[in-house]
């Protein structure tokens, strides 16, 4: 097999590859010399076959043009021997009365006893009628048939060459009881032939083999019937000629294809059978197609020797079962009554249906067309899409339902439960999860893991899409709040309820509880999809269940920021906008803001899960500090030499770190009073004599590199001897430092 093209892009990756330009142009000159050599060998093969084929046909034409010249040679010899022969005419004329005459005898004697003999075939139909599983008399009736219906042929076919319309109809009177007698035959050729299979199980091959040589005859008679009338269809000027030597049946009687019919209407009956029993139970398909392969096994052992060798019987069987089976699929695949269990046995059913014709001797590519028309991958999409269906309307319907609970929070409990721990919940993310572990049982019944890995990778989108919706939700009624849209508070507290219960929520995704054996919803649903899916697939399941754990995280850490925004901006809405302004002096907005704060800490503790008390904490802690270093852009903002703000400043910060280092986490209590430490660069930009200026901020810089020139700005001119040359000099040594960036600090936030 040829090695796959290389790109020019992978060749020349470095400069240095240019040097070997020269040696890949040589290499690349001998490939296409050594294709053309191949493609100029394969032209003139195939230019040779062509001319031998063309040089065939010209051959094919010269001998049938040398036949047909042989022939007009022969017809002129017969014609001019004719001439040769003294009183030619004469004797031709005696010759063909005494013909004429030895037919009208044969004519009279035949119609004489036609009654009779049509008596003893009824008779012998009789007996076999009340002997149906040995038939004695099928040949002799056969027998004695074919040559009553030749009699009925001749007579009608000379009664309407005289076209005397009065005795045709009188003959065709007289030869009705014979239609009367071949239907009983025909019934009884059919019953043998649907029942051909049973015969070979209780082993009456005896009437088996007379079957087929009865319908061997008469397909024989029809294959000279039809070659006759082709033969007088091409030459109707010699069809005069022809009527001396057409003794015998005179029309096709189908005895063969009636027998076909008759194995494809028994196979029709029992798929009948089977579809009624497929739409009662659909695990049922194998067991209810036993009999299929059971039939093509009772031909192969026991038929193919009792019948003519030419018919091929076993492969007869096989084509006419296979393309109902074929069939059958494709009307239960487009019946309206199919459910989607029928659907997935049809989409099984292909490779043991193979499977079991190739230990009967079949081979896949022989049997056409293919059983399902190469259909699997498109039903596999559809119910792998029936299954996202109903997955998507179960996801809808929850999602609007808490969106209805959500409009409706204004009531006692906010339409929210508490789970064993007393944590706040929402109402439906248990039903969630357990209609996905219900969908993912559908999906690894259908024992296939394209239609399992499907709709997990659906369930993983859907899951990611539930984040998202969620959030939105909240952010947007949050935010009618936060812009002071809402005159009255009413479904404010609410709203931050909600905010806790959905932060919790995430936490119940993830959060496993391995003291107590007991898995989060994520990992069991990991657990529940594993056994369904490949090897190769769960690698990239552990990288989408990586994904959705670091979303739930992330959201449940979203929560509690809004949580903390919302206080700061309603709550603290009217002292936030005090803070460095004249009023500030007069009041304890540090003390009130920190007293409120303990207070949410103290309600919402015991419903907010363990594990994001301390994170909520933090992030409030940071909030916090983040708007009071915001508030030099307070309107009225100023420091002024004369007035105490250093003094007020320590306080503020003495009064919040009082509060965290009482907290009973001493690493949250470092941690939080470690990141208050930059008020004592703010302090020092507030404080520090215009030349030092600089040097400040260098300082600062460097411990702080995501400090934003913006916001030093601010600080600056809120100075009361502020000038344009200290920005200036500030923004100097900001153009001269070299930052090093690092993990964002606290003063990315503050802008």
């Amino acid at each position: 097999m040829d090695a796959p093209p290389v790109k020019l892009s992978e060749l020349l990756r470095h400069p240095d590859d240019l040097d070997k330009i020269g040696a890949l142009k040589l290499e690349f000159t001998r490939k296409k010399a050594a294709v053309d050599s191949q493609l100029r060998g394969g032209l003139r093969d195939q230019l040779e076959t062509t001319q031998s084929g063309m040089n065939g046909l010209t051959d094919g034409q010269k001998t049938v043009q040398a036949i047909r010249d042989e022939m007009m040679k022969i017809d002129t010899l017969c014609s001019e021997s004719q001439n040769m022969i003294k009183d030619f005419a004469s004797i031709n004329i005696v010759s063909q009365a005494h013909r004429n005459f030895g037919a009208v005898e044969t004519m009279v004697d035949n119609l004489q006893t036609f009654n009779d003999r049509l008596n003893r075939v009824e008779a012998m139909l009789r007996e076999d009628e009340e002997d149906k599983e040995n038939m004695p008399n099928l040949l002799r009736v056969h027998y004695e048939l074919t040559q009553l219906r030749n009699i009925r042929d001749d007579a009608m076919e000379q009664i309407q060459r005289a076209e005397d319309l009065s005795l045709q109809s009188t003959l065709e009177d007289y030869f009705s009881r014979l239609d009367e007698a071949v239907e009983w035959f025909d019934e009884h050729i059919g019953i043998i032939a649907v029942s051909m299979i049973n015969l070979l199980i209780a082993g009456n091959d005896g009437l088996v083999v007379r079957l087929a040589v009865i319908v061997e005859a008469e397909e024989k008679s029809d294959q000279r019937v039809e070659a006759l009338q082709d033969a007088l269809k091409d030459h109707k000027e010699m069809a005069t000629r022809f009527q001396s030597i057409t003794d015998g049946a005179k029309k096709v009687r189908g005895y063969k294809e009636k027998f076909l019919q008759a194995i494809k209407a028994s196979c029709e009956e029992q798929l009948a059978t089977v579809r009624e029993e497929f739409l009662e139970d659909p695990s049922k398909l194998d067991k209810s197609m036993k009999w299929f392969f059971n039939d093509l096994n009772a031909v192969k052992q026991g038929m193919v020797r009792l019948m003519p060798k030419k018919w091929k019987i076993l492969k007869t069987y096989s084509d006419i079962y296979h393309q109902l089976m074929h069939d059958f699929l494709i009307r239960m695949i487009d019946d309206p009554e199919t459910t989607s269990a029928n659907t997935l046995e049809i989409i099984n059913w292909p490779e043991k249906y193979y499977k079991k014709m190739r230990k009967l001797g079949f081979l896949e590519s022989d049997l056409k067309p293919h059983v399902l028309d190469n259909r699997e991958q498109e039903l596999v999409k559809d119910f792998r899409q029936l299954i996202i269906k109903f997955l998507d309307e179960w996801i809808e319907r929850i999602f609007a339902q808490e969106k209805r609970d959500f409009a409706e929070r204004n009531v006692e409990g906010s339409n929210l439960d508490t789970d064993e721990y007393g944590y706040f919940r929402t109402r439906n993310l248990v039903d969630m999860w357990r209609m996905l572990r219900e969908q993912v049982d559908v999906a690894g019944n259908s024992q296939r893991t394209d239609v399992a890995e499907g709709v997990i990778d659906a369930m993983f989108l859907r899951l990611r899409s539930r984040q998202q919706s969620f959030q939105k939700m909240l952010e947007e009624e949050a935010a009618k709040y936060e812009a002071d849209k809402e005159s009255e508070l009413e479904g404010f507290q609410a709203l931050q309820d909600w905010l806790v219960a959905t932060a919790n929520d995430q936490m119940a995704c993830i959060d496993d509880n391995e003291e107590e054996g007991r898995l989060a919803y994520l990992s069991s649903f990991k657990q529940k999809f594993e056994p369904f899916v490949t090897p190769q697939y769960l690698e990239h399941a552990e990288s989408e269940i990586n994904q959705l754990r670091d979303g739930y995280v992330d959201f449940s850490t979203w929560c509690i920021n809004k949580f903390a925004r919302l206080v700061i901006s309603v709550d603290f809405r009217s002292v936030i906008t005090t803070f460095f302004t004249p009023k500030w002096y007069e009041t304890m907005a540090m003390k009130q803001m920190i007293v409120t704060f303990e207070e949410y800490v103290g309600d919402y503790q015991q419903v907010l899960h363990h594990s994001l008390v301390d994170i909520f904490v933090e992030i409030f802690a940071d909030e916090l500090l983040v708007r009071y270093l915001m508030c030099v852009r307070n309107k009225g903002a100023k420091f002024r030499r004369t007035d105490p703000f250093q003094d007020k400043i320590f306080n503020d910060i003495a009064t919040a770190f009082e509060y965290f280092r009482g907290l009973p986490n001493q690493d949250v209590s470092n941690t939080i009073t470690q990141t208050w430490r930059v008020t004592e660069y703010f302090l020092q930009l507030i404080t520090t004599e215009k030349e030092r200026l600089p040097d400040v901020f260098q300082e600062f810089k460097a411990r702080y590199w995501d400090l934003q020139i913006t916001w030093v700005e601010a600080v600056l001119r809120s100075r009361d001897d502020f000038e344009r040359s200290m920005l200036n000099a500030v923004k100097a040594r900001a153009a001269q430092m070299d930052v090093v960036r690092g993990p964002e600090t606290i003063m990315a936030k503050v802008k």
